[in-house]
């Protein structure tokens, strides 16, 4: 378990990794469309390589530890084309609202067909909902490609309901070594050679390759729960599983 206190002693440090992170140009909104634009179709199949079929539970997992249940208004932001909003779906068994909002057309005209709910083209910067209107607003393996986290965490925070909850899937490199090269090793070099061969595309190689490269370099744990605090959420904290995939949870005060 990954815990707030620990970004407290080092604030500084903190704001330094999130900026080296976000400054780099291929963040900014027209790259990562144009990207996932040119990848929609082998996207679903790049998540099923990389979990090795285990994704869907794990994110029905981990939506249900935050508690979205049926009759609530979730909104899920960077939906692409719909694998965590499917399990939002099944947790809610048809009662409640279901909104998704991204980017790229292209992952949106995927998510139409897949899930047939209320999608909206936006930025996770500039959110095109009301303000308090949300019991839910999840982000699924995304903020490694926002253009900038706070802007993304404030527009979190601002559609939410006093009491409402943020709910962040993501992937960051294992803290310890030799994990890390293994990491790097298996994820950054064989999946995208098993992605080519698989979809028989340069592109999914290129979507493999992209994802690492994000990974390796996304900001620290520490950092990202304490742009959370900062933004103004409370109980922010941080599970995670083969020190990888990070669950981040938080809530708007009440």
């Amino acid at each position: 378990m990954c815990r707030l206190s620990n970004t407290q002693d080092r604030p500084e440090a903190s704001a330094k990794a999130i900026d080296a992170y976000y400054a780099n140009p291929a963040r900014q909104p027209g790259p990562v469309r144009v990207l996932f634009n040119r990848t929609a179709r082998h996207y679903n199949l790049i998540n099923q390589i990389f979990s090795l079929g285990s994704g869907a539970w794990y994110r029905r997992s981990c939506l249900r530890k935050a508690g979205i249940a049926p009759g609530m208004t979730v909104v899920d932001v960077a939906v692409g084309t719909g694998l965590l909003a499917r399990e939002a779906r099944r947790l809610m068994q048809g009662r409640g609202t279901l909104i998704g909002v991204d980017l790229s057309e292209s992952m949106l005209a995927v998510a139409q067909k897949n899930l047939g709910i209320p999608l909206v083209q936006g930025t996770a910067e500039a959110l095109p909902f009301a303000a308090g209107t949300a019991d839910f607003v999840t982000i699924g393996y995304a903020l490694r490609h926002v253009s900038n986290i706070e802007q993304t965490l404030q527009e979190a925070w601002r559609v939410l309901r006093p009491g409402g909850r943020l709910v962040l899937l993501e992937i960051s490199p294992p803290a310890n070594q030799l994990a890390k090269v293994s990491a790097a090793i298996f994820v950054g070099g064989i999946l995208p050679v098993v992605s080519l061969v698989l979809a028989r595309d340069r592109q999914a190689r290129s979507l493999m390759s992209y994802h690492w490269q994000t990974i390796a370099a996304f900001a620290p744990v520490e950092a990202v729960l304490h742009m959370m605090q900062h933004c103004g959420f409370e109980s922010a904290r941080c599970a995670s599983e083969l020190d990888l995939f990070r669950f981040f949870s938080a809530r708007k005060p009440l």
